[in-house]
Parts: C-alpha cells; structure tokens; sequence
C-alpha cells in the first residue's frame, strides 16, 4: 500500500510556473506508476499526465503537452509535475495518483484504474 501527499500548489500568474511535488511512503514506490489528475470546481476529475516506474515512458494530456512536464525521484520516493505557462484555465485541484499496473496511454486518463490517491493541492492561476 502507498500514502500520497502533494504540495506546492499556490497561486501564481497566467505565463506562470509551478512545481507540484508528490511524496509516497512505502518502501515498494519504484514498483508504482504514478500520475497526475486534477479537478476544477464543478468538473470532471481530468488526466493530467503519467510516467512508468523506471520513468521512461510518459504520456500528458492533449491541453498540457509542451508546457508540464512529470518526473520521478525512486530514491525519493517523489514525483513532480513542472508547470509552466500556466494559462487560468489550468486552474485546479490537482491529484496524485499511484497503481502498480502501469496503463496504456489509451487507459491513463481512467481514473478507476488508479488505485491510490492523494488528497490534492490548489493551483490558481490568474488572468
């Protein structure tokens, strides 16, 4: 089983960067892809990104591809989401999520296959 914790949401300007950080407990965390999925308010929970145990496969939502970018630390147990050019609509709760099955890139943004998650953090951007 895995704990997830996020920080390092805030609020920050539209053109804006931020570093999401996810700290798991458990000493199995280098066995669990990982991903990040965010909910504004009175939305859908929406794939954000994801990444392979090793770190060598990633996939990123079609609305975040180019500007975030997801990363991992096994000797850490953390993993990261740099946001840059953050636009308002990106604004968010966002989440992070673990499973031991690492999903295909059509199953990624299935939020039932995930079976761990975090309790979020807010990232606001303004106009």
């Amino acid at each position: 089983q895995v704990q997830l914790v996020e920080s390092g949401g805030g609020l920050v300007q539209a053109g804006g960067s931020l570093r999401l950080s996810c700290a798991a407990s458990g000493r199995t965390f280098s066995s669990y892809a990982m991903g990040w999925f965010r909910q504004a308010p009175g939305k859908e929970r929406d794939f954000v990104s994801a990444i392979s145990w090793n770190g060598r496969t990633t996939y990123y939502a079609d609305s975040v591809k180019g500007r975030f970018t997801i990363s991992r630390d096994n000797a850490k147990n953390a993993v990261y989401l740099q946001m840059n050019s953050l636009k308002p609509e990106d604004t968010a709760v966002y989440l992070c999520a673990a499973d031991l099955t690492f999903p295909s890139a059509l199953e990624a943004g299935t939020k039932n296959l995930w079976d761990y998650w975090g309790q979020g953090t807010q990232v606001t951007v303004s106009s």
